[in-house]
């Protein structure tokens, strides 16, 4: 049920703003009890896609959060400010590790290579909008380097810390159906991201394997394509 009701908002049948048929007239549409009703409509609500008013009803909820274009090289909070919104970021963990085979391979790097692997919570007006697993190649910090170094943009660090400008990225973009993904409360309540999948690059190396997963609805993409 809940997919149905994304599918109806995302195709404008109930367009921002617009209050959604009673509880009882939803399960009587789509054959479910109330209580069905109301668990989808709270999965609906984790995403932000409505939002509730208690006595009054509930409506389709206005834009994404934030929206940012794929074809600018960005740092996510660069593009949180774009839209206006306060950015802001929680660690989770900062681990150097052993890069695991098929990330070697997709970083062109030796099966022996070590990285500092960072898990983010990025956040918009004190919202979670996305959670970022990213690999930093050792090989490229400071041997003198802490970790703990490392607590806000990477963009911001790369620029002050080691005077780097990320140049170039190569990304894929998938749709990702997960209950695994994310920490923290929140992260029981949202299964549906979008992923971007990229390789950061400077002039002549690469800088950071990332792997950010946006929280449908609270993000979303656009592409510029012209002839």
């Amino acid at each position: 049920m809940a997919t149905d009701l994304r599918q109806a908002i995302s195709l404008g049948e109930y367009a921002p703003g617009d209050r959604l048929p009673i509880e009882a007239e939803l399960a009587k549409r789509y054959g479910v009890s109330r209580t069905t009703v109301r668990s989808a409509l709270r999965q609906l609500e984790a995403n932000s896609l409505v939002r509730t008013q208690h006595g009054v009803g509930t409506f389709v909820a206005d834009s994404p959060a934030v929206r940012a274009g794929l074809e600018r090289l960005d740092s996510i909070t660069d593009s949180i400010r774009a839209s206006g919104r306060a950015a802001g970021m929680v660690y989770r963990s900062r681990t150097v590790r052993s890069l695991l085979p098929d990330e070697a391979a997709k970083m062109g790097l030796s099966a022996e290579s070590t990285a500092l692997e960072l898990r983010r919570s990025i956040l918009a007006d004190g919202e979670v909008v996305a959670y970022s697993y990213d690999l930093m190649p050792m090989s490229l910090l400071p041997e003198d380097m802490s970790p703990e170094e490392l607590d806000g943009s990477i963009f911001t660090f790369l620029r002050e810390r080691l005077d780097i400008i990320p140049e170039r990225a190569v990304a894929e973009v998938h749709a990702v159906a997960s209950q695994h993904i994310g920490w923290g409360p929140e992260a029981a309540y949202n299964s549906l991201y979008v992923l971007l999948d990229q390789l950061h690059y400077g002039t002549d190396r690469l800088l950071i394997y990332s792997r950010t997963y946006f929280i449908e609805g609270r993000y979303a993409f656009t592409i510029v394509r012209s002839r």
